[in-house]
């Protein structure tokens, strides 16, 4: 009997400090907009050497300090054996596209504690554009939540990978729309932050004087005017590639999508 009742007092002292804790961060989060914590790994995975050096293409990893680029080889390994890479139209899949296909996700929530997502658990790469049975169309790529898949044409992808200052990124674009709708779904505290923020942007865009300023500036590609989705998948894509120039032009929307990243916090005080 006092074996079953120090377990029962333990499994009430567990359930007990588990809601202190998350009564906490939720406090937290309101008033920060940031996860109390981020990176905590007791045993961190690794890539292999011969994957390892494809990371060096990856601007984004060779800016970070050592220990940040451990975290990121860590997530970049998770989310490998996490999702299913599938081949399409005789394109073969080598390790060098695995890795940069992986990084351009771990780079766009490498702010948040749970980065992994459930709406999507597949990933069709293509040599090229192909061909939509559904919409009669080619395309570059796609988020399509219900069959839980990003695909990508891998020509168009690796474009976006190389040049990096025309701000036409597919991975960012594709993976920024499997996050928003994660954003809506989850209940982790930096998937509710960063659909807060994205409501945040529809009340922005909404705003006549905010919307003539976007339309007559020039500045995001028309697609960008599509709907709410496709914005944000667009400034997202400025965000990564001319971060500089979207501060300057519209200042709000680019401490928006920093918050929403958490990438102030996080990255800001990293970079080499």
């Amino acid at each position: 009997m006092k074996s079953y009742f120090y377990f029962k007092l333990v499994v009430y002292s567990v359930s007990g400090l588990t809601f202190v804790i998350n009564t906490l961060e939720s406090l937290y989060v309101s008033v920060f907009n940031k996860p109390i914590f981020v990176h905590l790994y007791f045993i961190k995975k690794k890539l292999p050497k011969h994957k390892k050096d494809f990371l060096q293409d990856v601007s984004f990893y060779r800016k970070l300090t050592p220990k940040y680029q451990s975290y990121f080889e860590h997530r970049l390994v998770k989310f490998i054996r996490n999702y299913d890479f599938i081949e399409r139209d005789g394109f073969k899949l080598t390790p060098e596209a695995k890795v940069l296909i992986a990084s351009s996700y771990v780079k766009l929530t490498f702010g948040m504690r749970k980065f992994t997502s459930s709406t999507f658990n597949k990933i069709i790469v293509y040599p090229s554009s192909y061909y939509s049975a559904i919409t009669q169309q080619y395309h570059k790529g796609e988020f399509n939540p219900g069959l839980k898949l990003v695909v990508f044409s891998w020509e168009d992808f690796l474009l976006g990978e190389i040049i990096t200052n025309d701000n036409l990124n597919l991975g960012i674009h594709e993976f920024t729309h499997a996050l928003t709708f994660h954003g809506k779904k989850s209940k982790d505290k930096s998937a509710k932050i960063f659909y807060r923020v994205f409501l945040e942007i529809i009340k922005f865009m909404k705003n006549p004087v905010n919307s003539s300023a976007i339309i007559e500036s020039n500045y995001f590609r028309d697609y960008a005017n599509t709907n709410a989705l496709e914005f944000l998948s667009v400034i997202m894509e400025h965000f990564f590639e001319t971060p500089v120039e979207l501060k300057q032009k519209f200042p709000e929307l680019y401490f928006k999508i920093e918050r929403m990243l958490n990438y102030k916090a996080i990255l800001n005080q990293q970079l080499s």
